[in-house]
């Protein structure tokens, strides 16, 4: 069945209707592949579409199963009519199949052991990462252009300042009107990396972040929360070193806060252990460790003593 073509199938199902309603008997082997059509068929589609597909079938129906209108038939159309019914009915929902296939499926892109390259119809190139997959809807490019990404992806979108063009990741989406940039998702672990153009990251719990290039947005794996990092390159080493522009935490547990404090910048934090699990809220948005360590000491009405790398919050 696979290697028939559309009219092809169409052709057989309609015969074999033709010979139904006619009384002519079906072998057992014609049986046998309109149920292998039947299942194929159904394997891939949507219940909901199924059913939808049925009831617009029955409803445009309605009017022939009118009791006057039949009676004006021959006894020998109303014998068959019911089977015509049913043919119809079958013929649609079938024909649902297709064009469902055909015209709403979405279009799924998998990069199972190497790097794959999917062009898209509005100009972008997306590079899937190995593991990685991409989903574009029947209906892209539409006014807004969306897909869905799980895993790891560089983006060449082309530039249109009257569609945005959205990627949906893993409980962050990235926007743009056309622009370069990288979005990688391990774990809990998010981050877009931008090279050209501009991109607004939105995260659950973390106000928009705007990119400019050579910048990078992450979460550092932790949940409602949102940096930003510059990478500026120092001529004299020939080096790009990072840069922390703005870091916030929106309901964030302080034993999560201490951690992506402590690796960013390369101290060590000690704070009482009965405030673990408080909350945390706040900006550390141009502040340096010094700063930082003193506002978070404030939020929980502690005492800052600092003995070289490390701060140690205490009561007061």
């Amino acid at each position: 069945m696979k290697n028939l073509k559309y009219k092809d199938i169409q052709a057989f199902v309609f015969k074999l209707w033709e010979r139904e309603v006619s009384e002519e008997k079906i072998s057992e082997k014609e049986t046998d592949l309109l149920n292998q059509l039947k299942i194929s068929i159904e394997k891939n589609l949507d219940a909901n579409h199924i059913k939808e597909s049925k009831e617009r079938v029955l409803f445009s129906l309605e009017p022939y199963f009118n009791q006057t209108a039949i009676t004006y038939h021959s006894n020998g159309f109303r014998k068959y009519f019911y089977q015509i019914a049913a043919a119809i009915l079958l013929l649609f929902t079938l024909g649902g199949v297709f064009s469902y296939n055909t015209f709403f499926k979405p279009d799924v892109y998998f990069a199972e052991y190497a790097n794959q390259k999917v062009h898209l119809a509005d100009g972008s190139v997306v590079t899937l990462f190995p593991g990685a997959e991409l989903t574009v809807e029947k209906s892209f490019p539409a006014d807004t252009r969306v897909v869905n990404l799980k895993g790891d992806a560089v983006f060449s979108v082309a530039k249109s300042k009257k569609h945005p063009f959205i990627v949906h990741a893993d409980g962050f989406s990235t926007k743009v009107l056309g622009t370069v940039f990288k979005i990688t998702q391990t774990g809990n672990n998010k981050a877009v990396d931008l090279y050209e153009g501009k991109v607004a990251v939105s995260y659950a719990g973390t106000p928009i972040t705007f990119l400019k290039p050579h910048q990078k947005w992450t979460n550092f794996g932790v949940a409602r929360t949102a940096a930003v990092i510059s990478f500026k390159r120092e001529n004299k080493l020939n080096k790009t070193l990072p840069a922390l522009l703005s870091l916030s935490f929106n309901d964030v547990s302080l034993k999560e806060v201490a951690e992506v404090l402590q690796k960013n910048y390369n101290i060590n934090i000690i704070y009482p252990k009965e405030v673990a699990e408080k909350k945390i809220t706040a900006d550390f948005t141009n502040g340096n460790a010094d700063e930082n360590i003193d506002a978070l000491a404030f939020i929980l009405g502690l005492e800052v003593q600092k003995e070289k790398q490390t701060y140690i919050l205490k009561n007061k």
